[in-house]
């Protein structure tokens, strides 16, 4: 295909992407969420659950990996003990992912107002970066009410605080103010932004690349863009899981363990009692749910966005 061809087709794909409304992000991003919400929960409270398990020689753990604490649960607390905890985070995914999706395509537009020129990978990085920024303001309270649930219920009915989302979010409110809330922010940020950042970068990249000579990256089939958003996940999560790691255990953790943003005196002891393998701990859980919960995000999202510009194409 010649340069003019080659035009006309960034172009296309160019005016796709800008005239998709805040309003289109939001209920698709919404729907996206959703779908991996739904897949990737049950395997987000195994993970939980293996790294705040308490730090113990390993014939004393409670938890030997990831399918020894899925079978515990299941026994324990049958399939819906995988979901505690979801309701802070569905409440909150639609936003969220709106956001998200905003705050990429945002990103986009102010390192290359030019939408007839394909961004360089850095600046798919720095976009996605962005929306990790936009979308901590409502992921660390969601994140922080998630984990003290899922946490709670893997100790037995003597461990019980909380007798839901709103009832652990409205104690956390009266017994240090909005701060409890937000216990974690720093950490969410350290997360969300780099991570977010791969994310992005990762889903763009491939999904342009997947895309035949000719045709429209609207046009991906379903099986490429499973694999481009599983990929995306692995991406996320590769550099995500570390600080992920840190903010788990500081958010669960009883007030005035850790001094200020938690970040030294979390990693300090984790190296201390069980050396750098720490920070990968859950993995197992993590890579298994990044895939298809990830897969079934993009799918969610661009499905949505399919059926909204087909319903709805002056939004």
């Amino acid at each position: 295909m010649g340069e003019l061809g080659e035009l006309e087709l960034e172009l296309l794909q160019g005016n796709q992407e800008k005239h998709i409304s805040l309003l289109k992000n939001f209920v698709a991003g919404g729907a996206g969420g959703a779908c991996l919400l739904f897949v990737g929960h049950p395997l987000d409270t195994i993970k939980v659950r293996l790294q705040t398990q308490p730090r113990v020689p390993s014939q004393d753990v409670l938890y030997k990996g990831a399918y020894d604490c899925f079978l515990k649960t299941v026994s324990k607390e049958g399939l819906l003990g995988l979901y505690k905890g979801m309701g802070a985070p569905l409440a909150s995914v639609a936003p969220m992912m709106a956001i998200s999706f905003f705050g990429f395509g945002l990103g986009k537009q102010l390192l290359q107002p030019d939408s007839t020129k394909t961004l360089m990978p850095t600046q798919l990085f720095l976009s996605g970066c962005l929306a990790g920024v936009f979308t901590t303001v409502i992921v660390c309270p969601g994140e922080r009410v998630k984990c003290l649930l899922q946490v709670q219920a893997s100790g037995g009915q003597q461990a019980v605080r909380y007798a839901g989302p709103l009832d652990c979010a409205l104690k956390l409110y009266k017994t240090q103010g909005i701060r409890s809330i937000y216990k974690g922010t720093t950490l969410t940020l350290i997360r969300d932004v780099p991570s977010n950042g791969a994310y992005f970068m990762a889903y763009d990249f491939l999904k342009h690349k997947m895309t035949a000579e000719g045709e429209s990256v609207s046009q991906l089939s379903t099986p490429k863009i499973l694999l481009c958003g599983g990929i995306a996940g692995i991406c996320n999560w590769i550099v995500g899981l570390p600080p992920d790691v840190l903010k788990t255990n500081f958010q669960t953790a009883p007030d005035g363990r850790y001094r200020g943003t938690g970040l030294v005196d979390v990693l300090r002891e984790l190296l201390r009692d069980e050396g750098p393998r720490a920070l990968y701990k859950g993995s197992n859980a993590v890579f298994l749910r990044a895939f298809p919960a990830n897969a079934a995000c993009f799918l969610g999202y661009e499905l949505a966005l399919e059926c909204l510009n087909w319903l709805a194409p002056t939004w």
